[in-house]
């Protein structure tokens, strides 16, 4: 996700302002027909639970825990101060040190010295491998639990009317593979696309600690943008597509991603490979100077003349100590229905 390294990072960029450069490819002028209905704003709440709690934040720092495992890290939007006491942080089992930026490369410091790179996590019951990576992340968004149970349910929900046909999901930007994993438990067939070799490794081990090594999923390491061109012209087509693309990066053969200048034609290629019946297009963004609105007005443009809703807002996460809301992310979802 952006933040993680789909695709790999350049240290030099700096954060894309709201002005972006010209579009290197240009989606379609804007047509003059009725826009999909909209609910704005929605805010998808990921409350303290076994497989994952943020139990405390403030100071520009976070204490989560992953199952049993406390861990601490950077979060530039916690300025408040922290609920619990010093010692109740300094009790985490790994922090996260070094370098604090976004993309920027740290290390971490373990309370156990034998506590190895992965360890075992779970989410709803799916088995997955959690890691300490240079970048600060472990393999997991737990925000985005909330678009995962969705878009299980429409799977499980479109199963009973599409019998002999497979609900077919195209996970884009799809890291270590949790969402893929999520929608294959389902029972759709799911296409993982992710520009770094490293992460659609993970995502393979993932799949064999989750015990799916026979469910439908195609793992594929190539840039999302030339995939999707590529799917337009095969006529090939999702049911589903989800994209969580990170602000600006760099595709596994020197492509360039801009999120500002390639977003637009992104949607666009999407909209044009969802099924003639299709059940949603999810988008979330990372690390970027914007609001919501921005991914609305472009969803409900790029979808207009296709019925259905649009639905934007943020993903939070509730603490579990003082209540309070961290918001994560922006996100905006076209559904059919």
């Amino acid at each position: 996700m952006s933040r993680r390294p789909t695709f790999r990072p350049n240290p030099k960029h700096a954060e894309p302002a709201i002005v972006a450069p010209a579009a290197k490819r240009l989606a379609e002028p804007r047509l003059k027909t009725e826009l999909p209905q909209e609910t704005v704003p929605v805010i998808l709440e990921v409350k303290p639970g076994p497989d994952y709690a943020l139990i405390d934040s403030g100071d520009g720092l976070k204490l989560e825990r992953y199952g049993k495992m406390r861990v601490v890290r950077p979060e530039g939007q916690a300025v408040w101060r922290p609920a619990l006491s010093t010692a109740e942080w300094a009790n985490a089992d790994a922090i996260f040190t070094g370098d604090t930026d976004e993309e920027g490369v740290g290390r971490w410091k373990l309370a156990d010295p034998k506590q190895g790179e992965s360890f075992e996590l779970m989410h709803d019951g799916l088995p997955f491998l959690g890691r300490f990576t240079s970048f600060r992340h472990v393999g997991i968004f737990p925000e985005q639990a909330t678009h995962w149970a969705h878009m299980e349910a429409l799977i499980k929900n479109a199963k009973l009317f599409k019998k002999d046909q497979p609900v077919k999901v195209l996970n884009l930007f799809g890291y270590t593979g949790l969402a893929s994993l999520i929608a294959a438990r389902a029972g759709a067939e799911v296409t993982h696309i992710d520009a770094s070799k490293k992460a659609i490794g993970w995502a393979r081990d993932n799949q064999t600690a989750a015990g799916l090594e026979a469910a439908k999923i195609r793992w594929i390491c190539e840039d999302a943008m030339l995939f999707v061109e590529r799917e337009q012209r095969r006529g090939s087509f999702y049911d589903i597509i989800l994209a969580d693309p990170p602000a600006y990066g760099r595709g596994p053969n020197g492509e360039v991603w801009e999120l500002f200048a390639d977003l637009p034609f992104l949607v666009a290629r999407c909209r044009d490979i969802l099924t003639p019946n299709p059940l949603a297009f999810v988008l979330t963004a990372y690390s970027i100077r914007s609001s919501f609105y921005a991914l609305h007005a472009l969803m409900r443009d790029a979808f207009a003349g296709r019925g259905g809703q649009v639905q934007s807002g943020e993903l939070v996460i509730r603490e579990e100590t003082a209540g309070r809301l961290l918001s994560t992310s922006l996100f905006s979802r076209w559904l059919a229905k």
